[in-house]
C-alpha cells in the first residue's frame, strides 16, 4: 500500500491523470501540457501508471509511431477519487499562501 500511495502523491502523477481523464493524448501532448516535466521523468511516470493498470499505451504502426495514453476504468476511478482533493487544494491555494507567509514572518521575528 505504501508504494501506491507514493505514487499518487507525486508531483506529476495526478496531473497526468487530470490530463487523461478528459481524453487520450499523445506523448508530445502531454509533455506540453505539463509545465517542467522532463522527457525522462515523463516517461518514467506514464510506464509506472501503465504498469499500475492506470493507462493504457497505444503504438499505431506509423511511420513515426503514434503513441496514444488513455486512461483505464481503474485510472478513472482514481481520478474521481482524487478530483475532490485537487479541487480543495485550486480552491485553497491562496489561503495556504498567505498563511505560508504569516508563518514565515514570524519565524524570522518580523
Amino acid at each position: 500500500m505504501r508504494k501506491q500511495l507514493d505514487r499518487l502523491a507525486d508531483k506529476w502523477t495526478l496531473q497526468v491523470l487530470a490530463l487523461l481523464d478528459h481524453r487520450t493524448h499523445r506523448f508530445n501532448e502531454l509533455q506540453r501540457r505539463l509545465e517542467g516535466v522532463s522527457h525522462r521523468m515523463l516517461a518514467t511516470t506514464l510506464r509506472q501508471l501503465e504498469r499500475d493498470g492506470m493507462l493504457i499505451r497505444t503504438v499505431h504502426p506509423t511511420v513515426p509511431p503514434k503513441v496514444e495514453y488513455t486512461l483505464t476504468p481503474l485510472g478513472r476511478q482514481l481520478h474521481g477519487l482524487m478530483r475532490p482533493f485537487v479541487d480543495w487544494a485550486e480552491s485553497n491555494t491562496r489561503t495556504i499562501a498567505m498563511a505560508r507567509t504569516a508563518f514565515d514572518a514570524r519565524a524570522t521575528g518580523q
